[in-house]
């Protein structure tokens, strides 16, 4: 469960292009309306703005992360799609209290789960589609007395 990498298929390319251009995307949407610099036409929750710019940079790290064939890409996505699900239960909740929440921030949100669970379940599904090692380093198989 180390770092070290994992042989890369045309999948995890495919995988880690999509999260880099969506971190990217996010994080300069978010920077632009954070800063002034864009006006989405409606009241903006603020603490949302500031999670989907924090997600955005993790986007970017879990894409290089798959694009390097690191095994603990499963864990970092699990976790983004883990935390998307959180915010948009708490999303929809503060909408139905009545609160000032934009339909189209309900509707992004939905879109950014959908990705970052899409993203996790290409990984594991990758993942259980290796075939098991079922010899050591030297070449033994399991049970045998190392040197063998």
């Amino acid at each position: 469960m180390n770092g070290a990498p994992l042989r890369r298929s045309n999948r995890h390319m495919i995988l880690a292009t999509v999260a880099l251009a969506f971190g990217l995307v996010t994080i300069v949407a978010g920077g632009r309306v954070l800063f002034g610099g864009a006006d989405p036409g409606y009241v903006v929750f603020r603490p949302l703005l500031i999670f989907n710019s924090v997600m955005g940079a993790a986007y970017v790290a879990a894409g290089i992360a798959i694009w390097r064939g690191l095994r603990w890409t499963r864990y970092a996505t699990g976790t983004l799609a883990a935390l998307h699900l959180l915010a948009l239960g708490a999303l929809l909740f503060v909408f139905s209290s009545g609160r000032a929440v934009a339909v189209d921030s309900l509707r992004a949100m939905a879109f950014r789960s959908a990705v970052s669970l899409v993203l996790w379940i290409a990984l594991v599904r990758e993942r259980a589609q290796r075939p098991l090692r079922t010899h050591f380093i030297d070449g033994g198989a399991p049970g045998d007395p190392p040197g063998r």
